[in-house]
């Protein structure tokens, strides 16, 4: 591990790209105050969290919920940095509460967690951990090839697409843009920061949102091939090392699409059926009667040409993933 380069704070410990960041940052010398949401009865089990390399000294875990965002300033507070990766929303996108509800929580409890960076005096700089769906879900994605970040999502295209997932990602994209307005009003630095579909290991407990739709194939559940026409990915340690990149690299600003491979449907059936041939992939023939969004390839080159390189590729992504899936009872 690294020296000493002073304490940050990472909101939503438990989900995917939160406890893998920390880990990293673990690693990268810096002790780090994370939050998770209450859990009165103590019955969450976060020993994947405090059994990782150096926690024991540099971990600080609290309890904190987007719906009372005044509980993230205790974790806050002495932090040069946070990563704010928590959402309201639910590890698998659905929810029973009403659309209106799950955007209100995640703009507000953003804002208001932005509002103690603002307030701490310590803070230089915020990461916030956004999605794609920020930035393809729109007209243009039926005639734009490749998309930067320039572009923004539409709310009504994506009413439109009527997805179980829709109120997430219209948490997604008015969230980012309403923090980037608010740093640009209160002068806080912030960063965004835009993944795709994060795959590869994981080690939180349960099987992440992403993971269990890029290896829809080899879980047999065609209910989330729509989700896969055209798909962009991530390595989950490339994502990691990107936070931590966007926080330490000093010309940062705006926003950064952080995505390394796109594959359609049909060579992923390819690319699985050759390296996995243990499992029944669906041939690239039964694929073809499968309809839904099929987005644009993302550009990294805003991230890439400030410096940033990815260490990963599909191989280490489906690896990672499908070895995870094995050892945790997924497969």
């Amino acid at each position: 591990m690294e020296g000493d380069k002073g304490t940050v704070c990472v909101t939503g410990a438990t989900g995917y790209v939160g406890s893998w960041l920390i880990m990293r940052l673990l690693e990268h010398g810096y002790s780090v105050h994370t939050t998770i949401r209450p859990d009165p009865e103590k019955k969450r089990d976060v020993s994947f969290l405090t059994g990782l390399p150096g926690a024991s000294e540099k971990l600080q875990i609290f309890h904190a919920d987007l719906s009372n965002p005044e509980s993230f300033e205790v974790a806050i507070r002495g932090c040069v940095g946070v990563f704010h990766v928590a959402t309201p929303t639910p590890t698998h996108f659905e929810t029973n509460e009403p659309e209106e509800v799950v955007i209100k929580k995640a703009i507000d409890g953003t804002l208001a967690i932005l509002n103690v960076c603002l307030n701490s005096k310590t803070v230089k700089r915020v990461v916030y951990t956004s999605s794609t769906a920020a930035v393809d879900l729109n007209d243009e994605s039926k005639t734009v090839s490749v998309m930067d970040e320039s572009f923004w999502s539409d709310v009504n295209f994506i009413k439109d697409l009527n997805s179980f997932a829709s109120p997430y990602w219209i948490s997604k994209a008015l969230t980012e843009k309403k923090a980037l307005e608010f740093a640009v009003e209160n002068g806080l630095e912030l960063v965004t920061i835009i993944p795709s579909f994060v795959v590869g290991p994981f080690i939180c407990p349960n099987l992440p949102a992403s993971v269990e739709a890029a290896l829809a194939m080899v879980l047999d559940k065609p209910d989330l091939y729509n989700l896969l026409l055209n798909t962009s990915m991530v390595h989950v340690d490339d994502l990691a090392r990107a936070h931590i990149f966007l926080l330490e690299y000093p010309n940062a600003e705006g926003r950064y699409i952080c995505s390394s491979d796109t594959l359609t449907i049909e060579e992923m059936s390819k690319f699985l059926s050759a390296k996995f041939p243990e499992f029944k992939i669906p041939t690239t023939e039964s694929l073809k009667g499968f309809e839904g969004f099929k987005g644009p390839v993302l550009s990294s080159t805003k991230l890439t040409d400030s410096g940033f390189k990815f260490n990963y590729g599909l191989d280490e992504m489906f690896d990672g993933a499908i070895q995870c899936c094995k050892q945790k009872g997924y497969l």
